[in-house]
């Protein structure tokens, strides 16, 4: 399979502290692959640098074959990203900020696209709605809805089931394989929960102190560890790898 995103020795230093230690992974096309880590083990900053929100100290990060440094727009645009910990304005309705980002995308029918996304994620009867109004889960659509305007091939997900019920989270995550299976979207996805990246990743990368300690597919890591437990699996890993 073709590789949609290639990490190379990733570097970030902020005033002298290193954040992400020299990383470096693939990511195949129409893959879900997740980036586990405690808080803190720098999967936020590796994101960020992907999005080029946030520059490199040093390494290279090849986004559809092409290096992010020098195509940024062009890669950008087949791109999106969603987290809870990111918020949409407030003072807008649910209608209007969707309509605020498809214009921001250049969504050429606008109205067809949110039309398709509020079926899709079911937030029609939300249109109207203040978005200071939303719980937890319908915000967590209304940003889903957002980040698929532009129809991404590649979609970064930031711990986006966090704060979520445990039923919410669970159809969040069944509405995410929908998207990988309908729509081939890749998706790199992070998260600390283990159970949760067994359940919907097809590869897991294990991130600790902004370093890879290991990665595979979750059974391959189950069976070299000698655990049933993802969790367990990395529990071991940080001991043996610390």
């Amino acid at each position: 399979m073709t590789a949609i995103l290639e990490v190379k020795n990733l570097v970030k230093k902020f005033n002298g502290f290193t954040a992400v230690d020299g990383i470096s992974f693939e990511m195949e096309e129409g893959t879900i692959t997740g980036l586990l880590g405690p808080n803190g083990a720098g999967k936020t900053t590796t994101i960020q640098m992907i999005l080029d929100i946030i520059s490199p100290t040093s390494g290279d990060i090849m986004v559809f074959g092409k290096n992010m440094a020098h195509h940024r727009r062009e890669i950008l645009e087949k791109v999106n990203f969603s987290s809870p910990y990111v918020s949409l304005p407030n003072t807008l309705k649910v209608w209007e900020n969707l309509y605020t980002f498809a214009r921001l995308y250049g969504v050429k029918d606008k109205k067809a696209k949110i039309e398709e996304l509020t079926e899709q994620f079911e937030l029609k009867d939300l249109l109207p709605k203040m978005t200071s109004k939303l719980s937890s889960g319908q915000l967590t659509r209304l940003n889903m809805a957002k980040a698929m305007l532009n129809e991404p091939k590649l979609l970064l997900l930031d711990e986006p089931t966090a704060s979520l019920d445990p039923d919410i989270a669970d159809r969040t995550r069944k509405m995410f394989k929908k998207l990988q299976k309908e729509k081939g979207v890749s998706i790199l996805y992070t998260s600390h929960n283990m159970a949760e990246v067994e359940e919907l990743c097809d590869r897991v990368i294990f991130i600790q102190h902004g370093e890879i300690k290991d990665q595979g597919t979750p059974a391959d890591l189950i069976k070299q560890y000698g655990h049933e437990d993802l969790n367990d699996v990395f529990l071991t890993i940080a001991r043996e790898k610390a």
